[in-house]
């Protein structure tokens, strides 16, 4: 089985009111409940941890940072593969 087909169960309560508008724009889509659920969570998932700008780091942690940025790359094609695939939030 591959990663793509495990599944896991979520559960949670819902009013009955968003429960209804939520019911109403899946229809609208053409999509179940679930459907729609799991695509808006993924869509304001890849949105979040796209606008990360802030990262805590202690002072040798920042040190070491800067360091890496500073220095030369040593690997051109690595950063090219980087670069050039998908980010977490993009699958």
């Amino acid at each position: 089985m591959s990663a793509d087909a495990a599944t896991k169960v979520i559960n949670f309560r819902a009013p009955l009111a968003k429960q209804a508008l939520i019911d109403e724009a899946a229809d609208v889509l053409g999509k179940t409940r679930t459907e729609f659920i799991l695509d808006a969570s993924c869509e304001k998932a890849r949105e979040v941890l796209a606008d990360r700008t802030h990262f805590s780091l202690d002072r040798k942690a920042l040190q070491r940072f800067n360091a890496l940025i500073d220095a030369p790359l040593g690997n051109a094609a690595a950063v090219r593969r980087l670069l050039s695939s998908k980010s977490p939030w993009e699958s």
